[in-house]
Parts: structure tokens; C-alpha cells; sequence
């Protein structure tokens, strides 16, 4: 039995305990927030969508992003912009090529196929129920979104995805609050992805991990590891000796690894999200939706309405950009007007997600002995979280990982 430290208590770090404590090692969890899951777990999109799940490097798509920079919905804003976010945009559009692309997307598709597997098992396994509805669809508002869609789908039924494509009439039958006066040229129907509680899964799975005896150190923010002591953690007021760490405190890593020469090129891209109470039910999305021209998905989560999109370089999750959420209130109009009480009680927020300019996280040991990695998988992270934990933890339980681990590793930095 080993001493294992997770840094972070997010969905990531609390996956990766459980996986770990599961092998019957010793567990002590860390995070800075006085409650698990308080930041990029918190209120996020919760869309678990392993066959949709891809890399945010298709060719073409920087000279796309750029033009949407001058509507007003853009799908992507920037909040500042300097040394470091300039660094991490070249890194980003060096990777939009589209060798790297499709392998980056396999390697994403079958983690997230693997994580799938993994959180079934474990829903069934402890009997979990966390707000899930099967169902994903893509909208497109006009004929040429929709032809700009065809080479993606080409590329899913190579990958034997199973995904429909729909016209206008299918799509409402599916979906039959839609707006009638937006106009709608289609979409694309992924029935085995959806939306699941991420929040409530974590919190859920943070009761199994105390039955199997990990601990939880809340209000404990880390120091940077030392190179003298790398597994040794230092906090505020104490610190404690472990056999093994493993880093997954999302975009605080950079800070903790940099004693160690250990640079890893993060950025918080800020997402934002709206939730609200359903007014009546037969006005709200029955499942997920995404709206393919501004990246904005709806989904039904329980007894609320959240919309979720917006992808923000630069600035601070506590000074949101002008506009934003205006921009996701238009989305949820245009589509589902009435479904949501958006004169009561809306809770908004913005929350950063750890990304790497290739859009593949980092998963598996370092050169220095002890410490591990599970950090920088952005917006994906919730689809990802199950199965890169299982991973993790069957890797310092020296087993072999359940995937191919192949091009996770930090190795592919140097």
C-alpha cells in the first residue's frame, strides 16, 4: 500500500482518488476551496458526449474563429491578451493541421469511449443517479452549415460512430419545443451522448471515497513541489510526506510543476453558463442541443434549463466580458423562448477550463519519480474524467492502463 496525494478536488482529482483508493492505497486529497468540485466542476455545460468529444484543431477552423471575432456572438472572446495567451494561440494553430487533428480526435474518442465504460460501471456499481438524459443533437441554421458538416461526418461513420443526420422535419420530431421562427436546415443526432450532473457526480462520488477512507483537506492551498522533495506537500500550515502525487488541480498545475523544469503550456479558457427552473416542460429541450454556428449548447438538467458556451482567452472568471451571458440568454430565446423562468433566480457563472493548445490532455508519470499528471483536458473533462482516472491509477498500481496511453504522455512537450 502506498501514500497517494491528489492535488485537486475537482472532477478530475476526485475520480482519480476513488480509481486509486479502489486499489486499496492510502489516499489524502488537496484543494484550496472549501468544498469539492467549486470550480471548473461547478455549474459547466455537464455535456458527456464521448462520440461528439474533439479537438478544437480542425484545419480551417483559426481562420473561422477569427472571422466570428467580429460578430457579435462570437463563439470565442477575448478577455486580455498577452505574452502567455500569444504563446499558447501560436502552439494552438500550429496543431490545426490535419494529420494531427485525426490522430488527436482518435485519441480523444477512444478515452472518451474507454471513460464511458468506466463511469457505467461505477453508476452501476454504487446504484448513482445524477440528472441523465441520453440525446445530443446539432442545429444547423442554414444549408451551408450543414454542407460544412458533412466531411465531421464523414469522419464519424469512419470512426463507427453512431450518429444520424437529420432534415428539419426529424429534427423537430425529436426535439419538439424548438423555435419555429428560427430558421433550422437540420442537424446531427448522437443518441448515445447527452448530459449528466457533473457537479452532483463528484459529489456523490466524494461520500464513496470517504467510505473507502480517503481524506479530504479543504481551505489547504498547495505550494509549488520542491526538487528536493518533490512528493513532500506543503501547505499554509503543514506539511506531509507521500509515496506518490498526482497532479490534477487544473489550471494551478503550470505553478506547482515549475520547480520541478516541468512546463506545461496551460491557459484557462473561461467558459459560461446560465441556469434556470423550467417553466413548463413541454416548452424545454427534452435532451441536449447545440447550436453549430455559435457553439452554445441546451440541455435539461433535472428540474432547470442550463446554457452553456463561449469560449474566453484572457481575463478572470470573476470580471466576465461584456455581453456573454447576453449572448447565451439570445441562444436560449431563439430556441426554447418560454421554457426557462429567466426572471427568477438565475444563476450564472464563469469558470475556467485547464486547456493545452492541442486539445489532448496529459495523462501518466514524469521524469521525476513520484509525481503523475492528469491535468489539460478543457472542456472535455467531464466525458474524459472517468477513464483518464482509471487509468492513472492503474498505472501506479503498476497494471497496465485499460487504453493505449500513446501520445498523453508528457514526453510529447519536449
Amino acid at each position: 500500500m502506498k501514500k497517494i496525494a491528489v492535488i485537486g478536488a475537482g472532477i478530475i482529482g476526485i475520480t482519480t482518488a476513488y480509481e486509486i483508493a479502489l486499489k486499496g492505497h492510502e489516499v489524502t486529497i488537496f484543494d484550496q476551496n472549501s468544498a469539492c468540485a467549486e470550480e471548473a466542476s461547478f455549474a459547466n455545460g455537464s455535456i458527456f458526449a464521448p462520440n461528439f468529444v474533439s479537438p478544437w484543431t480542425a484545419p480551417g477552423l483559426p481562420k473561422y474563429l477569427f472571422k466570428q471575432l467580429l460578430t457579435e456572438h462570437s463563439p470565442v472572446r477575448f478577455g486580455g491578451f498577452g505574452r502567455k495567451e500569444l504563446a499558447w494561440v501560436v502552439k494552438w494553430r500550429s496543431a490545426c493541421k490535419m494529420d494531427s487533428y485525426l490522430s488527436h480526435r482518435s485519441q480523444l474518442h477512444n478515452l472518451a469511449v474507454f471513460s464511458k465504460e468506466v463511469l457505467q460501471e461505477t453508476t452501476r456499481k454504487l446504484n448513482l443517479d445524477y440528472e441523465r438524459t441520453q440525446g445530443l443533437m446539432v442545429l444547423f441554421r442554414t444549408q451551408e452549415e450543414r454542407k460544412n458538416s458533412q466531411p465531421s461526418l464523414q469522419i464519424y461513420k469512419e470512426m463507427g460512430v453512431l450518429c444520424s443526420e437529420m432534415s428539419p422535419l426529424e429534427v423537430r420530431t425529436k426535439e419538439p419545443a424548438l423555435n419555429t421562427e428560427t430558421p433550422l436546415s437540420g442537424g446531427l443526432y448522437f443518441p448515445e451522448d447527452g448530459v449528466a450532473n457533473c457537479r452532483q457526480y463528484a459529489l456523490l462520488l466524494k461520500e464513496e471515497c470517504e467510505r473507502l477512507g480517503v481524506v479530504f483537506k479543504f481551505n489547504s492551498k498547495v505550494n509549488p513541489l520542491t526538487f528536493s522533495q518533490p512528493t513532500l506537500i506543503q501547505t499554509q500550515e503543514q506539511s506531509f510526506k507521500f509515496d506518490e502525487v498526482v497532479i490534477c488541480s487544473g489550471t494551478q498545475s503550470s505553478v506547482l510543476l515549475s520547480p520541478l523544469n516541468i512546463n506545461i503550456p496551460l491557459l484557462p479558457i473561461f467558459g459560461y453558463t446560465l441556469s434556470a427552473s423550467i417553466r413548463e416542460h413541454i416548452d424545454a429541450p427534452l435532451s441536449a442541443v447545440m447550436d453549430d454556428r455559435y457553439k452554445v449548447t441546451i440541455s435539461k438538467m433535472g428540474q432547470r434549463i442550463r446554457v452553456s458556451g463561449i469560449s474566453q482567452i484572457g481575463g478572470s472568471s470573476k470580471n466576465p466580458i461584456k455581453g456573454a451571458y447576453k449572448s447565451l440568454y439570445k441562444m436560449l430565446n431563439d430556441w426554447f423562448p418560454g421554457g426557462a423562468r429567466t426572471s427568477e433566480s438565475v444563476q450564472e457563472w464563469c469558470g475556467a477550463r485547464a486547456s493545452l493548445p492541442e486539445g489532448v490532455p496529459l495523462i501518466g508519470s514524469t521524469k521525476v519519480p513520484g509525481i503523475w499528471l492528469n491535468v489539460g483536458h478543457g472542456a472535455s473533462g467531464w466525458t474524459l474524467s472517468c477513464g483518464a482516472a482509471k487509468a492513472v491509477a492503474n498505472l501506479i498500481n503498476d497494471e497496465l492502463p485499460g487504453i493505449n496511453l500513446v501520445g498523453f504522455g508528457v514526453s510529447r512537450l519536449e
